[in-house]
């Protein structure tokens, strides 16, 4: 008998707009100081129009947006609770975020990863869910925001 290899699961509407729609703490993993940089538009957005409080973390460990930056996910003090770990790396670099995630998901009480626009990994994404973690994978939250008013096709999200 041949077993499928079980599919992730990822971009589901109610996790999209639970993730969206709740104010929480970001770390979003490559946002350093340069304004010229996706990261630091997007995390921008997410401050100032969805109130998302926002940890950088970057090698620089740069403040940004006036939130003090760390080197990395292990370097977020005990106490902080994360909800969304936003991921601005490339593919073939995720896996190791993910895998960071994963090992800081107790402390800092971690329930998403959230990979942007072009960013996929299906097998880090399957170690993600089989740790318990939400995934959105491939997408923005800018783009994914504007599904989710009323009246706007909120029930049209797909991924």
């Amino acid at each position: 008998m041949t077993t499928t290899p079980a599919t992730t699961r990822h971009n589901d509407p109610d996790d999209i707009r639970d993730l969206l729609m709740t104010p929480a703490t970001w770390a979003v993993v490559g946002l350093g100081a340069n304004p010229d940089r996706t990261a630091y538009s997007v995390s921008l957005w997410l401050q100032r129009e969805l109130g998302m409080r926002l940890l950088p973390v970057h090698p620089s460990g740069a403040t940004v947006h006036g939130a003090p930056g760390v080197r990395s996910l292990s370097e977020i003090p005990d106490g902080t609770v994360v909800k969304v770990v936003d991921c601005f790396v490339n593919s073939d670099r995720v896996g190791a975020v993910v895998d960071e995630a994963i090992e800081q998901r107790e402390r800092l009480g971690i329930e998403a990863l959230w990979l942007q626009l072009g960013v996929v990994d299906e097998e880090a994404a399957r170690r993600a869910q089989a740790a318990g973690l939400t995934v959105v994978m491939d997408t923005c939250p800018k783009i994914e925001y504007p599904r989710l008013r009323p009246g706007d096709g909120a029930d049209a999200v797909t991924g």
